[in-house]
């Protein structure tokens, strides 16, 4: 990834708009476990900056 991650957890929103794509997507990937590893923090949903990188690497991997 080009762009520095936030040095705290994502927000969904924050997320949608780090790889440029509709919030609703996010939530398909998470409910279809293709997208990055998430937690939920009472009933707010968190991604590790760390993971996201990771899952962006392997999708890049992936198309090479």
């Amino acid at each position: 990834m080009k762009r520095p991650l936030p040095p705290r957890y994502l927000t969904p929103t924050d997320l949608a708009e780090l790889v440029g794509v509709p919030l609703e997507t996010v939530y398909q990937w998470r409910r279809k476990g293709t997208g990055p590893r998430g937690f939920r923090v009472g009933r707010h949903l968190r991604f590790d900056p760390e993971d996201v990188r990771l899952w962006v690497a392997s999708l890049m991997e992936e198309a090479a």
